[in-house]
């Protein structure tokens, strides 16, 4: 593929998934506010983004089989805790921006263990096996993930377990 092009697909498919994620925090935002219509608009327009940044991925030859898959997750898990929220939360810390540290903080732990989780789905992946989990729960403030029962708190952020999303 011609760099350029590779380029503009690479850019194209960051903007698409930038516009898919908002979109679904627009909508969660317009349904609190009795927006229902409007959530759903917004809801459908994102999985329209999501289509658009699949297709992107798939023009760039990046979806492999799911061990490979495995490792270009866990490769970025792993560069989010080792370098990228470390140092953005140092920076955040030196600036005193209070919400951005517990944004950064938050997303640094649930990588670790997203991170230790794609680990272990790799080396059952690469020997043919699916991993074996009942319920994944996920804490809706700081995305703290445990497969499993839920603790009765969030460890992370201290969360009831009752609004831990189930999966």
């Amino acid at each position: 593929m011609h760099p350029m092009t590779e380029e503009n697909l690479k850019n194209a498919f960051a903007g698409e998934s930038q516009a898919h994620m908002k979109y679904q925090i627009f909508s969660e935002k317009a349904e609190e506010e009795g927006f229902k219509n409007i959530a759903r608009l917004f809801r459908a327009i994102a999985y329209a983004e999501l289509v658009h940044a699949k297709n992107h991925l798939n023009a760039l030859s990046a979806v492999s089989q799911t061990p490979e898959n495995l490792d270009v997750a866990i490769a970025g898990e792993t560069f989010e805790v080792e370098q990228m929220y470390p140092a953005y939360k140092l920076v955040a810390e030196n600036q005193n921006e209070k919400m951005a540290v517990q944004a950064m903080h938050f997303a640094l732990e649930a990588e670790k263990i997203h991170a230790a989780y794609y680990t272990e789905a790799r080396e059952a992946a690469k020997s043919g096996k699916d991993i074996d989990i009942k319920e994944i729960l996920i804490c809706p403030l700081c995305g703290y993930t445990k497969i499993g029962d839920a603790p009765d708190r969030c460890p992370v952020c201290n969360v009831v377990k009752e609004q831990f999303k189930r999966y």
